[in-house]
């Protein structure tokens, strides 16, 4: 297959420009290609073009969340077929090095975040996926694209956060960001049996809407509400059991452990863009257990049952959906929140 795409491609700080480029080809018989018939924008992306990703390669096209079919693949890859809808995983993972065998593939020694950030990803027609075996999820014929697309990234991350969080039925659990990744905290903490779940936003559109669709108990907007004083009314003065951090904010880092009760859990997923001072001797005698995290990506099979079974339902999440064509304009709305936009889905370039 030989030909060109259109993509949206990196070229430094500040610098993304949708261009043509050429149609990928297997390079690695463990490689399979998909042609992307639905994709994603994600808050990631712009940490790459703010130059806050130091891993991150100049052009390199964006993206990677997606799902689609595959049109091709290496001689080594036995599981995945041509033909196959399949959704993608954000972390490339050989399944075969020290942190693959124990389970921590998001370490992968010759992996991590490869997709959209040092190989060309799906803001595009075409993508290459290396380890296709372990980097692809076939996608039941019950379930659409727009069921799945979210399994790439914001969602193994949110169940990774709830999974550090240790949270135990009767819990209250503040949850820092009620963005698409605060969301999808939200959904994965509800399976563990939280008392309550407190959402925790400056943004009261976005705790409206986590709201509305019950991923929450409680919102509160810290611009105008005592997060402290509510918290405390929620656990007999204790402090919330567990904090989630997923907003990366300039201030919220200090609020998670500030909110956290005595031997409480926070657990980190967010993406700061500037260091974060850990003074422990303000929290000294908390004995607060920090854990840290992004996308753990060895649990799409069991996020795809889920899916699968209504355990969870991302599909809310997409508010606006456009082809390839306008997607500097779906970076556009969903970057400065317009028109209500939580999420923006990408469909195939309109020729």
């Amino acid at each position: 297959m030989s030909g060109k795409m259109m993509g949206v491609v990196y070229h430094g700080k500040g610098d993304l420009r949708f261009e043509e480029r050429d149609i990928p080809t297997i390079l690695d018989p463990r490689d399979a290609i998909v042609k992307v018939g639905m994709s994603s924008i994600c808050t990631s992306d712009f940490h790459i073009r703010n130059g806050a990703v130091p891993r991150a390669r100049e052009n390199v096209i964006l993206g990677h969340e997606f799902a689609g079919e595959v049109v091709a693949v290496g001689d080594a890859v036995k599981k995945i077929k041509p033909g196959q809808r399949v959704a993608a995983n954000v972390e490339t993972f050989c399944g075969e090095c020290y942190f693959c065998k124990r389970g921590f593939v998001n370490n992968c020694v010759t992996g991590g975040w490869e997709l959209g950030c040092r190989i060309d990803g799906c803001q595009t027609e075409y993508v290459r996926v290396p380890y296709a075996d372990n980097g692809l999820t076939v996608i039941p014929d019950s379930l659409e694209y727009e069921d799945v697309i979210m399994i790439s990234c914001i969602l193994p991350s949110g169940y990774f956060g709830a999974e550090l969080a240790e949270i135990k039925p009767g819990d209250v659990v503040v949850v820092l960001g009620a963005g698409p990744v605060g969301c999808t905290t939200m959904m994965c903490a509800r399976l563990f049996g939280p008392a309550f779940i407190v959402a925790v936003d400056v943004i009261d559109e976005r705790l409206e809407f986590a709201k509305r669709h019950g991923w929450c108990d409680v919102t509160v907007n810290p611009g105008k509400e005592d997060l402290d004083a509510v918290v405390k009314g929620l656990t007999d003065g204790r402090g919330a059991d567990s904090v989630i951090e997923v907003a990366g904010g300039k201030d919220t880092f200090e609020t998670a452990w500030k909110v956290a009760r005595p031997n409480g859990i926070v657990s980190l997923i967010a993406m700061y863009e500037e260091a974060q001072s850990l003074p422990l001797h303000l929290m000294y005698g908390k004995n607060l257990t920090f854990k840290t995290g992004g996308v753990d990506a060895s649990h799409n099979d069991t996020l795809m049952k889920l899916i699968e079974g209504g355990k969870i339902n991302c599909r809310p999440l997409i508010t606006h959906t456009m082809p390839l064509n306008d997607i500097m304009h779906g970076y556009d709305i969903f970057e400065h929140h317009l028109d209500g936009c939580v999420k923006v889905a990408i469909t195939p370039y309109e020729r």
